[in-house]
């Protein structure tokens, strides 16, 4: 895995560093193939996490949600948050307890979120939401309304002081457990998608698009 220099002290994996990865093009391909990041924040000496949504345009991650949400209204006023996001590709079964594993893909994110106004950027933002979820369906929908506008709140943080950490293979076994008569090797896990259901009010005669029906995940290229 190419890996350069950390952005910074914060973002340094010490962990088995060799898993890690400061390259945009690796963050980006995970940050794409999910789809809830957890957004942790520290509020009047309360720290959070909070599951949530996410968009990514370029090198800049939006969050978004009411202007009720107490998340936000926090994350509104500059406060550090960290944001991670993890695939799970598989469970590693080792010949010990104390060797099993899992295989993952994940990114952790610091930074400091900041208010978006513009109503050309915002409205970029809820595109990127609505197309990382379902690729195709911000052109088929009703685009929101000023009233919908105006009661979302959206937050961009930008993509600088972000990681990643990677782990593939089978088990990193002792030597003297090889000769165990115990099973190890990978349960490979992948997102399923099951048949779509039709709302009970959708009229008969619409059929189902082709970007729902052949729905899936972005997959990393190498």
């Amino acid at each position: 895995m190419s890996q350069q220099e950390p952005p910074s002290q914060r973002t340094t994996i010490k962990r088995i560093p060799q898993r890690g990865s400061y390259e945009s093009e690796i963050i980006y391909q995970i940050l794409d193939e999910g789809l809830v990041c957890h957004l942790g924040f520290v509020a009047d000496g309360q720290p959070f996490v909070i599951p949530t949504a996410y968009g990514r345009i370029d090198d800049t991650l939006y969050i978004h949600g009411s202007p009720a949400s107490r998340m936000l209204r926090f994350l509104q006023q500059g406060i550090d948050v960290c944001v991670s996001v993890t695939l799970l590709d598989g469970l590693v079964l080792a010949r010990s307890a104390f060797h099993h594993s899992m295989n993952y893909r994940s990114v952790v994110v610091f930074g400091t979120a900041t208010l978006v106004q513009d109503s050309k950027q915002k409205l970029a933002a809820l595109k990127a939401f609505t197309e990382h979820v379902i690729p195709g369906r911000w052109q088929e929908v009703r685009s929101p309304s000023r009233s919908e506008l105006a009661g979302t709140l959206v937050l961009s943080l930008p993509l600088v002081e972000a990681s990643a950490k990677v782990r593939t293979g089978g088990p990193n076994d002792d030597v003297s457990d090889y000769e165990l008569p115990v099973w190890a090797g990978e349960i490979p896990l992948q997102l399923h998608v099951a048949k779509p259901i039709a709302d009970s009010g959708l009229h008969p005669q619409i059929d189902i698009p082709a970007y729902i029906s052949n729905y899936t995940r972005p997959k990393a290229t190498s």
